[in-house]
């Protein structure tokens, strides 16, 4: 091999190798997609903003680049494949092909490459889209990628994926924003029977009760603003006591829980939705319901502090609140129910 002939060689190789580079660096080349949704930019475009009217183009083209793309990318493989079957002949230049055309995928996916590739297309991104805009007739016939539309593809597809953007929408909402809207949307899916005060943590207070000194103050340690009244037992609510109207009781004269209750009381079963207690609780002007099952069993109580709570996902502060959540302290079970030494679970 002549002077001549080995200069030739080098340069083929060479030219080989800065070819099959591009190529890598080419068809790793990532289109940049906006983090807001087509709605958004477009609200930010006819706010002036100049970022967002040319996210909006990027969006727009972005299926044309990657066409593009497609194109260099293949004249690039036809260019290696021919360089390698000239500098190293056929046997050796075709499986050298081959290897190129296997392998230049994977390669591309390394990170120096990806490095090299959003580095490359950060300064011909902007030619590229002018070149689109203004060669619509080539750009239709090399076109490969499908065209996006202006609809916007980012559809929300169940409660649940839309209560999850809220709950990562920080920066756009309050936390008590996001908090009112999340729940606001579990609401009529839940039901009473998730809120409700259940039936170990009810404190009443029989019909026959006398009012004194006594009794009074055990009331206001329970730490309720409201107790129901009952006959036998619980099954029997005859009432509610109001502690807020024994603040004027003459403590001298000796009356029982019966004169002083409020005889009507209102039910509602415990697989009603909080919507359907939260109308029921307006159309009454009540406060305080007893949960029943299908057997006209007392199961809990349902306040409207506790739909309400449900509904903006923030505790409501009462001045007779002594328990922050009454399920949390029954499932601690603290008056040992159904508890007895020898007890088993089956």
């Amino acid at each position: 091999m002549g002077y001549n002939s080995a200069n030739m060689f080098i340069f083929l190789i060479t030219l080989t190798a800065i070819t099959f580079v591009l190529l890598l660096i080419v068809s790793a080349i990532e289109p940049i997609h906006s983090r807001y949704s087509r709605f958004e930019l477009i609200r930010r475009a006819n706010l002036g903003y100049k970022d967002a009217k040319y996210a909006l183009d990027r969006e727009k083209h972005s299926n044309d680049i990657l066409s593009l793309q497609r194109v260099v990318t293949s004249l690039l493989l036809v260019v290696v494949v021919s360089l390698s079957v000239n500098t190293f002949g056929w046997f050796k230049g075709v499986l050298l092909a081959l290897f190129f055309s296997l392998s230049y995928g994977s390669m591309s996916n390394f990170g120096f490459v990806k490095s090299w590739a959003k580095e490359l297309y950060s300064k011909i991104e902007k030619p590229i889209i002018n070149f689109i805009q203004k060669a619509p007739i080539i750009i239709n016939l090399l076109r490969s990628v499908p065209r996006s539309d202006d609809k916007d593809d980012r559809h929300i597809n169940s409660r649940e994926e839309l209560q999850h953007l809220i709950y990562n929408s920080e920066g756009v909402l309050t936390a008590d924003e996001r908090s009112l809207i999340v729940h606001s949307l579990s609401f009529d899916a839940q039901i009473v029977d998730t809120i409700m005060t259940p039936r170990s943590m009810i404190a009443s207070i029989k019909k026959t009760d006398f009012l004194g000194p006594l009794t009074l103050s055990d009331l206001h340690k329970t730490g309720h603003s409201r107790l129901p009244v009952i006959d036998e037992d619980i099954d029997h609510i005859v009432g509610i006591l109001h502690i807020s109207s024994l603040l004027a009781l003459d403590i001298k004269d000796s009356t029982t829980a019966e004169k002083t209750m409020e005889p009507k009381v209102y039910y509602i079963r415990e697989d009603q939705t909080l919507r359907h207690a939260l109308a029921a609780f307006l159309r009454t002007h009540h406060h305080l319901f007893i949960v029943v099952n299908e057997f006209r069993e007392t199961v809990g109580l349902l306040s409207l502090e506790d739909v309400i709570e449900a509904l903006i996902g923030k505790k409501i502060v009462d001045e007779f609140d002594k328990h922050d959540d009454l399920r949390v302290v029954a499932l601690r079970n603290p008056g040992l129910n159904n508890k007895p030494e020898k007890c088993q679970n089956v």
